[in-house]
């Protein structure tokens, strides 16, 4: 039994553990919270933001540029042939989100703001050690490997984390800031060997390249080719992490593992998933999830049905079964002001109420808001959080 410290229920499903961990209690029937401003999935603070979507059915941001050899969060320009077919004022901002990135209508991205990207190495508060490495050296697909030191068992082999970073599909990198300031800790306090993917990201890659690469990294991990991970990792122990768009490719992955017979996953941490639906879900704020919507389908302009596309909402109509995701225990974790609260607790419902197997673990912190724990890090409720990852890891 996992043991958070915190008020436990247990499922009614034969066979099914399922645990549901809150910091306070919270009925579903309250008044849904309704943002006073915009934001996008995976930030780090709310900003403003102001979402205009245009008519075109074949839209500029539709070109697909050259593969580029490193990820980068440098702005990027739209391509000759797409500027020069542009009417006047066709170049307009689609949508933006003013702390952190500005799409217009040609597809062309400017990513605002954006935090450093640190380099890798030892980390003297954490004593943990990361790398660098090029998995792909044409589409810039890379992972930051962490290795936590040895305490008291130096040939004792850890649980393999790979950890997938938010940002819409828009922004961010294992690399920068608000992801290694997060991973570096996590696995020391875990102690867990972590891969932290660099996806490419969209509109210059549209999904679902994102999705590619993280299978290529994840089959990479599993596969045990890094000297650190066949020499310290137990990939027997394969445990997959991602917040926000992260989280969204979690379920991926796991729908992928399931279909093509592995790699075999022990657990899943889906932290604030970033899941949607074309129609509003009770409780769900109708606004947020218009604007969700909109920057999925620049993030996916091929998507098969709009936001009802399985791959953003795992509840549609025709979407994989939840009965066979590829994992043995998930833990899902929500925050009761986030806009993604209800979509994520309805999603933790329909695996509970299906034909999975496994073990289900839920997880809400009450008061907080999309992602809170890379801002806050140190706050009460991201303690907890951390100890129920690190709980829900160990297999406590």
């Amino acid at each position: 039994m996992m043991q958070c410290n915190f008020p436990v229920t247990r499922s009614e499903h034969p066979g099914r553990r399922a645990v549901v961990v809150r910091t306070e209690r919270r009925m579903l029937s309250t008044t849904p919270w309704t943002p006073a401003i915009w934001w996008w999935p995976g930030s780090t603070a709310n900003t403003s933001t102001r979402i205009v979507f245009p008519p075109q059915k074949n839209p500029p941001y539709l070109w697909k540029p050259k593969p580029a050899r490193f990820a980068t969060n440098k702005a990027t320009p739209a391509p000759p042939s797409a500027a020069m077919d542009m009417e006047p004022g066709t170049d307009e901002v689609a949508f933006e989100s003013l702390a952190h990135f500005r799409v217009f209508k040609s597809g062309r991205i400017e990513r605002l703001n954006r935090p450093p990207v640190l380099p890798a190495g030892f980390d003297e508060a954490t004593g943990v050690t990361s790398k660098d490495v090029v998995l792909d050296a044409a589409t810039g697909l890379s992972v930051r490997v962490y290795l936590p030191k040895a305490v008291q068992e130096p040939s004792k082999k850890l649980p393999v984390l790979v950890y997938f970073h938010g940002g819409a599909f828009l922004i961010e990198s294992a690399g920068s800031a608000t992801y290694h300031r997060y991973v570096n800790p996590l696995a020391a306090a875990a102690g867990v060997l972590a891969v932290s993917v660099t996806y490419r990201l969209a509109p210059e890659h549209p999904l679902p390249a994102a999705y590619e690469d993280c299978w290529a990294a994840l089959q990479w991990a599993a596969s045990a080719q890094d000297d650190w991970i066949a020499e310290r990792g137990d990939v027997a122990r394969l445990f997959l992490a991602g917040d926000s768009a992260g989280a969204n490719i979690v379920h991926d992955m796991l729908v992928r593992a399931s279909a093509h017979g592995g790699p075999c996953v022990e657990g899943a941490v889906l932290l604030h998933p970033w899941f949607n639906g074309n129609a509003p879900l009770e409780g769900e704020p109708e606004l947020a999830a218009a604007a969700t919507a909109g920057l999925w389908l620049y993030a996916c302009p091929g998507a098969v049905g709009g936001a009802d596309d399985p791959r953003m909402n795992p509840l549609a109509p025709g979407a994989p079964s939840l009965g066979k995701l590829g994992c043995a225990r998930m833990l899902v974790c929500a925050a009761t002001q986030d806009a993604l609260y209800v979509r994520a607790r309805a999603y933790y419902q329909a695996v509970a109420a299906g034909a999975w197997p496994g073990d289900l673990a839920w997880h809400e912190s009450e008061g907080e808001d999309h992602d809170f724990f890379l801002g806050k890090p140190d706050c009460d409720n991201a303690k907890r959080l951390t100890d129920c990852i690190v709980s829900f890891i160990a297999g406590a």
